[in-house]
């Protein structure tokens, strides 16, 4: 159980160790009164019962779920997204300024919907599997999550699971969206709602052509340790969020990700000479650390650290959250994360 909380914790916060058819017409609020519109469709096609295949074999649906219930992190948003309340989902441990447990896209679309008082979970250190149990769900929905064989099981005793499909905290945003659509019935209304977020992201990054062309890696540095570092591989949803935005993997990013089936790796600051193809860093931290970082006899010879080419995400807000990115967060921060990134790139030498 220590394991998976610090799992958990790393995936999250970085500051550990760092049957039949549906109908729907939505639009997901955006910041500025903006909108994402995904048009009404007929899920004709969805048949039941329905198998769906993850890491842990198969969950078959034998009709389409009333009553979904989601845990982990921002699965959530995708019944949100697509007017669907659950019936309960886990509280947000990351990110959070209150004492309501929501982010605060979470938070707008359930006023949009009429919730006051969601049904929240709280499973910072475990899984409740007993308020689970009592929310009686037809589903779980769990497609970016850390759950291990165990939960799963345990999970399975209660209702369906939709888990990720290869390895944890390894789902994407648009796998995310398109495998807890699918357990919803939902199917065609989430590859609706992924177009329009790949139509939007590519809207706001065309405005930013100095991140054309430029490699980025996402890291997490311990301002009282700079001797050692976590850098995010490709198959972290908040470093592949990176290309989404018109940046670029670096060759030493995908070498160091051949040796590595995990979302990221140790490193030790004597190796950060492998990483001077990177153009822009993206680290969670404030001033006070990259002026740390550019005064290490180590990190400080690293180009992008040098240059200042460093996008400063404050730990512990709610655009830090954002960086591994769901249906709601990526419509409510992304102007705010591009002029970060966009900053950052335009101090490239």
């Amino acid at each position: 159980m220590k394991k998976k909380i610090l799992s958990v914790a790393l995936a999250l916060t970085c500051a550990t160790i760092f049957a039949g058819c549906s109908k729907t017409s939505n639009n997901v609020n955006l910041q500025e009164n903006e909108t994402v519109n995904i048009e009404e469709t007929t899920n004709d096609s969805t048949t039941y019962p329905m198998t769906i295949e993850h890491a842990f074999g198969e969950t078959v649906l034998e009709k389409e779920p009333e009553r979904i219930v989601t845990i982990a992190w921002g699965n959530q948003d995708v019944p949100l997204a697509l007017g669907v309340v659950p019936v309960g989902m886990s509280k947000a441990n990351y990110g959070v300024t209150d004492d309501s447990g929501l982010l605060p896209w979470t938070a707008e679309k359930l006023t949009e919907l009429g919730v006051e008082s969601p049904v929240l979970f709280d499973d910072t250190d475990s899984l409740d599997f007993e308020a689970i149990s009592d929310a009686k769900p037809d589903v779980i929905l769990a497609a970016y999550s850390g759950i291990t064989q165990e939960d799963y099981d345990l999970l399975s005793q209660i209702a369906p699971v939709v888990a990720y499909q290869t390895n944890a905290w390894q789902t994407k945003w648009r796998e995310q969206i398109q495998l807890d659509a699918k357990g919803m019935g939902k199917e065609e209304e989430g590859n609706a709602l992924v177009a329009s977020l790949d139509e939007l992201i590519a809207e706001k990054a065309s405005a930013y052509t100095q991140l054309e062309g430029k490699t980025a890696a996402f890291f997490y540095f311990n301002p009282a340790d700079l001797g050692k570092f976590y850098i995010y591989l490709p198959t972290d949803p908040r470093a592949a969020y990176l290309t989404d935005l018109g940046l670029a993997f670096p060759e030493s990013v995908y070498k160091i990700a051949e040796s590595s089936d995990s979302f990221s790796v140790e490193l030790s600051a004597e190796n950060l000479d492998l990483l001077s193809d990177v153009d822009v860093m993206v680290v969670y931290g404030d001033q006070t650390l990259l002026e740390a970082m550019q005064a290490d006899p180590l990190v400080g010879t690293v180009p992008a650290v040098k240059n200042g080419a460093v996008a400063l995400v404050e730990d512990g807000t709610a655009l830090a959250a954002s960086c591994t990115p769901s249906a709601l967060s990526i419509p409510s921060t992304i102007d705010t994360y591009l002029a970060l990134l966009g900053e950052a790139a335009n101090n490239v030498r």
